[in-house]
């Protein structure tokens, strides 16, 4: 459960932005989106071992120029 605090005085939209960027920090909207379907551990392996060689791919080319 997210508690925000609101200071005497503050502006409403302040705190719902505060409350907005902690929600994002939690990842429950990812792990809720993740959830609805099974993905096998292998095919999730495999993805993130593909996501990891774009990324290393691209950290290579910034050091080549």
């Amino acid at each position: 459960m997210l508690i925000i605090p609101v200071k005497e005085g503050e502006n409403i939209d302040r705190a719902l932005k505060r409350y907005k960027r902690k929600f994002d920090r939690t990842k429950t909207m990812r792990n809720l989106r993740a959830r609805k379907q099974y993905i096998k551990p292998s095919v999730a392996k495999r993805a993130q071992m593909i996501k990891a060689s774009y990324i290393q791919r691209l950290r290579t080319q910034e050091e080549i120029g």
